[in-house]
């Protein structure tokens, strides 16, 4: 069988492999192999291909379609996801769950798939808009999709209620931009019953070009990183459930492959020299 890039490793697989479902008791056999769905899916993710585009040596497209949208509405995706962010979290020095986080928004445009659009005004584009709350290594907590005409601050509590008890055993803070600004998010974390406070991190006044702010740019990272998965260059799926099941793909093939990098395969090394970057004061 031909080896893709987006194929999982043996030590990946054995990462993956206790997360994912048991077959259901009763009716046919399971003759699928998992380990061939999630190459596919990661196939189709990494690629933007259409389903029924895949290489005729993956998975059928039906099939794989169909595990797909049984993961996503059964919570299989996200669970994977929190459990390999916590263990990229310990392996790198930090608790499982943080302390601190970053909110923030991308507009995307949309596709002639359907499902809900809408037109951001402020960044001129019809689409949808990704809501997604990171922690300080910019790894994905969680990530709602709305229509782009959706405010980001009114929004803000349906994003936040989506963080779980285990989400929020740490957390005292999260950090966004001016948009969140808003009187509908404060009063949600005023009355919400909520232990984290929300902070508006703003530029410094008088500085021009581009300037560090503590705990900001992680996220804004973070979408860079989901931009370099071709099928989240646009919203190609016909329903916001389907946009954020790919977005937390995206974000499980990144830590596998930090959690055990494919030793095969070189990597290029950094050569571009280093600019002092201005850094600004982090808020009281």
């Amino acid at each position: 069988m031909k080896v893709y890039e987006t194929d999982v490793t043996d030590e990946q697989w054995a990462l993956l492999e206790p997360l994912l479902p048991a077959a259901k008791h009763g009716g046919r056999h399971r003759t699928v192999k998992l380990r061939l769905i999630l190459n596919t899916i990661f196939y189709l993710n990494k690629t933007g291909c259409q389903w029924r585009m895949l290489p005729k040596d993956h998975a059928k497209s039906t099939t794989t379609n169909g595990y797909f949208n049984a993961w996503k509405r059964d919570g299989t995706w996200q669970s994977i996801m929190d459990t390999l962010r916590r263990r990229v979290r310990v392996e790198a020095g930090r608790e499982p769950e943080p302390q601190k986080a970053a909110i923030d928004s991308q507009t995307v445009k949309g596709s002639e798939c359907g499902g809900p659009r809408g037109y951001d005004g402020g960044k001129k584009v019809n689409g949808r808009k990704r809501h997604i709350i990171v922690d300080t290594l910019g790894l994905l907590l969680v990530v709602l999709v709305t229509s782009a005409n959706a405010d980001d601050g009114t929004t803000a509590p349906d994003v936040l209620k989506l963080l779980t008890e285990e989400h929020q055993r740490r957390l005292d803070e999260v950090r966004g931009d001016g948009k969140y600004n808003n009187r509908t998010l404060d009063r949600y974390v005023a009355v919400g019953e909520v232990r984290y406070r929300v902070t508006v991190v703003k530029r410094p006044e008088g500085v021009k070009g581009y300037i560090h702010l503590q705990y900001r740019w992680v996220v804004e990272r973070t979408n860079a990183w989901f931009g370099k998965y071709r099928r989240n260059s646009k919203d190609y799926e016909r329903t916001t459930e389907s946009s954020e099941a790919m977005l937390k793909v995206t974000m499980i093939h990144l830590m596998l492959r930090r959690l055990k990098p494919d030793t095969t395969k070189k990597t290029s090394e950094f050569r571009y020299p280093r600019k002092p970057k201005k850094t600004a004061p982090i808020p009281a």
